[in-house]
């Protein structure tokens, strides 16, 4: 049996709590997204300015929210808990692939008031992605 060994350099304390605010902002971030996805009608989204919640499927829309809140169970839990840890990172990529398909979606709509948030989104995602498996991984118990 093999065991996996960390080629990583120790990590600096800075960089692991930059990267737990970066998590926590982006879990945040989405939380407000699954709020509006699960819990809001597609009528009181609408009038919030996500008139595409109107005109799209309720099971599309609610979907969407089920993801999002995965990916925030995913973000955090598996790192603090640090049973599979790994984890974290696969669920920032399944965040970062719903902002990949959000913002052609916005965009080919004209909808460009909500781009400059993809892109936050984006970048703590990314941040999260490189952080964690590169720069500070969190090891397994």
């Amino acid at each position: 049996m093999s065991t996996l060994v960390s080629t990583h350099a120790p990590s600096s304390p800075r960089w692991n709590i930059g990267l737990w605010v970066a998590q926590i902002a982006l879990a945040v971030l989405y939380l407000m997204g699954v709020w509006m996805h699960l819990l809001l009608s597609p009528q009181e989204a609408a009038a919030m300015g996500a008139v595409w919640m109107s005109e799209a499927p309720i099971a599309l829309v609610r979907f969407i929210g089920i993801m999002e809140l995965l990916g925030v169970i995913g973000l955090i839990l598996p790192a603090a808990t640090r049973i599979k840890p790994n984890l974290t990172v696969l669920a920032a990529v399944g965040l970062l692939a719903i902002q990949a398909l959000a913002i052609p979606f916005h965009a080919i709509r004209g909808e460009f008031a909500p781009l400059p948030f993809n892109v936050i989104y984006v970048v703590l995602a990314v941040l999260v992605i490189w952080g964690r498996s590169r720069k500070a991984p969190i090891l397994p118990r």
